[in-house]
């Protein structure tokens, strides 16, 4: 056991959500992750963890692993609204099938994840919210149409539930990463769409590594809790736009 608080991931079994997982979990706190492939979370045999299988869009699955959770370890300190899904394509011939995916996954799925652990952390007057956006929720990208309508949710959201949980003192954190080496690329469907994308991450030299981004958010984390780093906006050197 662990005297440290305990911090909850959505989407935790690959990318950005694994590597947080990872850092938190090596930082001494005991770690909930939640995602749809729950070996691939058990296989990576973190101490003080609990893995359950989690549809964000299923509000009792994500609300019964948060109770779990907070019966073994105590209160979620931290929730992480990582789980989301990138159907870039041209609008022109993305099939509408996409877009409900993607608006559900990265929109309704996000406010189900915050609402799993907004009360408690208003009652305890602690915590922080951690929103994974994209610098696609700050600038339009083509074949991006509708993911970016997903992710500037996520950036109003985040902007409208940080000015209500400031007097409560709950922090709400947004994140907007550019290219990262994480599986995002298997939620690319389109073959044309997919082959630019592969093209512009060779021309910056590649994306840099979800344990950057990871290492980033346990910083931040660790910060007093009257200081707030409001968002964090990090791409390769070489990522121009």
């Amino acid at each position: 056991m662990t005297d440290k608080p305990l911090v909850a991931i959505t989407g935790a079994s690959s990318g950005i959500g694994e590597a947080t997982a990872r850092a938190f979990s090596a930082a001494g706190h005991p770690v909930l992750m939640m995602a749809r492939r729950v070996e691939k979370m058990e296989a990576m045999g973190l101490a003080n963890s609990m893995c359950r299988k989690v549809d964000v869009l299923d509000r009792d699955q994500i609300n019964a692993a948060v109770a779990e959770a907070e019966a073994q370890f105590g209160p979620v300190d931290m929730m992480f609204a990582n789980a989301g899904i990138a159907r870039l394509a041209d609008i022109g011939r993305q099939p509408p099938e996409e877009w409900d995916e993607m608006i559900d996954i990265n929109t309704k799925g996000v406010m189900n994840t915050v609402k799993s652990v907004m009360n408690g952390m208003m009652e305890r007057r602690s915590g922080t919210l951690v929103m994974m956006s994209s610098i696609a929720g700050r600038k339009v990208y083509p074949d991006h149409t509708v993911y970016c309508g997903t992710k500037f949710f996520v950036h109003a959201v985040s902007e409208s539930l940080r000015e209500y949980l400031s007097d409560y003192d709950v922090r709400v954190l947004v994140l907007s990463p550019g290219v990262i080496d994480t599986e995002v690329l298997s939620g690319v469907l389109d073959e044309q769409t997919l082959a630019a994308y592969k093209e512009n991450k060779v021309k910056m030299g590649g994306g840099i590594g979800a344990d950057i981004v990871g290492d980033l958010i346990l910083n931040a984390y660790r910060l007093p809790q009257n200081a707030l780093v409001q968002e964090i906006c990090i791409t390769p050197t070489r990522q121009k736009f």
